[in-house]
């Protein structure tokens, strides 16, 4: 990647994601957080009324810095990352994440990104923002 070949407006590739159950309780027991909506079904849907397994905000913040890694690969490192979860996201859903590049200061080599992770009915669930220095 070449700082010479990347617009204002460029999309960054989309990628996309599937939590399984697995996945959720393995990723919550690493993060040390015990809230059983992220695991349990029957407490998710009885107790917290919600209509599956809730997919994690962080995880999602996860997937969204992946998405820019892997665009840059070893091109860049991540400078700043930031992520808000703004909808609730459950077991059994797609999402979809992706971003543009917002603005290139060639002086520095720093590309600022706008983020989103999108689920099925094409919502923003989870919007983010990141800087990144393209390599020389």
């Amino acid at each position: 990647m070449e700082i010479a070949n990347l617009s204002v407006g460029q999309q960054l590739p989309t990628r996309s994601f599937r939590a399984t159950n697995v996945s959720l309780f393995c990723y919550n027991a690493a993060i040390w957080n015990p809230h059983r909506i992220h695991y349990d079904e029957k407490y998710a849907k009885e107790v917290e009324h919600h209509p599956e397994i809730v997919i994690d905000g962080p995880l999602q913040g996860d997937w969204l810095s992946q998405t820019v890694t892997n665009w840059i690969k070893d091109r860049g490192n991540l400078l700043e990352f930031s992520y808000s979860n703004r909808r609730a996201s459950y077991l059994g859903e797609t999402l979809y994440a992706g971003g543009k590049i917002t603005s290139i200061d060639r002086d520095t080599n720093v590309v600022e990104l706008e983020l989103y992770i999108k689920n099925e009915k094409d919502e923003v669930t989870t919007p983010g923002n990141a800087k990144v220095k393209i390599s020389s």
